[in-house]
């Protein structure tokens, strides 16, 4: 299977690249799925899909043509399907504490279960193997990222915390309800979170091989999007997320045009920031790009005779580098100030820390005793030396 995310800032045309591209793949044969992370669904916009038809969709994959169908995620269906315990005990907490039953009802639909859901539909279908082609619509970028850091986060928490908490509950519990009436957890909400855990295991691995994913940013030529994209594209670098072309949307074709003229400075610094990755320029459109006609021609545009499900492009992102006097990592970290990087050394993992996020290098085993001692930047890559 091959995985394709598409990511950006909200409003610069992600989920109609994306729409456009899963029609494109269908009609050359590829099985393939649409699937929209975003809360704010626009996914059945883009192909005219009427309200009453979607609403039977139920965030499961509907085919909606030959070789292609979407999904629109929705937390409340899933919620049922997979959360089960865990939201029951959540909701009831929040009843406890004196919350209407409406709004714990909301109140237990936690930051991260979207995400979560998310990459148990991604592990599934890899799986299954019912489809040739992923398309993710990715939500902006500050959720994308989250969704990314999910796998290591999960994995992280499994390992060093779900035992641990497991056994103080079971000891805690029956000295804790002398004293009060707030539920604590029981074994059987340990056990779905253990369960929906079993079913997430190998994701990472999918997510980040760059033979079967990869991320292809969609920006306008406009400074606050750019600049946001020049953050995500440091952010993907550290996650290990291989970002295969750059999606150049909603350009301007009049020379003469004054927009025309302000986008042709950012487009400049575009190619200049993101070289030697593919940029695929795309016009800007007088009226919406609605339904299956014009999803083909922008499609059309975009890859000509291009093979969208082809990885463009492909870079390793860090490696360990052995040189006289110990050991050294390359790790690709365009864009990030040497002043915000933070190094951290947790195991046999070595944890690079940029503003918010955290990107987890794990150490062979020759190299686990070592620590990071000192880092410069190089370009675009820091240079992390271990002793």
């Amino acid at each position: 299977m091959r995985i394709i995310l598409f990511s950006g800032k909200g409003g610069v045309g992600k989920t109609t690249v994306a729409a456009a591209t899963g029609v494109k793949l269908a009609e050359m044969g590829y099985r393939t799925i649409v699937i929209s992370l975003d809360p704010a669904h626009s996914l059945s916009d883009s192909f005219g899909i009427p309200e009453e038809k979607r609403l039977s969709f139920k965030g499961l994959p509907t085919n909606i043509d030959k070789n292609l169908w979407i999904q629109e995620i929705d937390i409340q269906e899933d919620i049922e399907r997979h959360w089960g315990d865990v939201y029951r005990f959540l909701e009831l907490l929040f009843n406890t504490t004196g919350f209407e039953d409406i709004v714990a009802e909301e109140l237990a639909i936690l930051p991260g279960m979207e995400e979560i859901t998310s990459l148990l539909y991604i592990n599934q279908y890899y799986k299954e193997g019912n489809f040739d082609v992923l398309i993710l619509d990715m939500p902006p970028t500050g959720e994308t990222l989250r969704f990314l850091s999910m796998p290591n986060i999960m994995k992280w928490y499994m390992k060093k915390i779900f035992n641990t908490e497991r056994l103080l509950m079971k000891v805690a519990r029956p000295i804790a309800k002398r004293f009060t009436d707030v539920p604590l957890p029981d074994d059987s909400y340990f056990k779905a979170v253990e369960n929906f855990y079993t079913k997430l295991e190998g994701v990472d691995e999918i997510l980040f091989n760059p033979d079967i994913s990869s991320v292809r940013i969609v920006l306008n030529p406009e400074k606050m999007v750019l600049e946001e994209s020049k953050r995500a594209f440091m952010y993907f670098n550290m996650f290990g997320i291989n970002v295969d072309c750059i999606i150049l949307n909603k350009i301007f074709e009049t020379d003469h045009s004054e927009i025309r003229k302000i986008q042709k400075k950012y487009i400049e610094e575009i190619r200049g920031t993101f070289s030697p990755i593919p940029i695929i320029p795309s016009p800007y459109f007088s009226e919406e790009i609605i339904g299956k006609v014009k999803l083909k021609h922008l499609a059309e545009i975009l890859y000509k005779d291009k093979n969208p499900a082809d990885i463009f492009f492909k870079e390793k992102v860090y490696s360990f580098i052995k040189e006289e006097g110990g050991y050294k990592v390359k790790l690709k970290l365009p864009f990030a100030p040497k002043e915000h990087i933070n190094l951290l050394k947790s195991g046999d993992t070595i944890i690079v820390r940029c503003g918010n996020f955290k990107s987890y290098i794990n150490l062979p085993r020759k190299l686990s005793n070592l620590k990071p001692s000192s880092a410069k930047r190089t370009g675009n890559y820091l240079i992390i030396n271990l002793e």
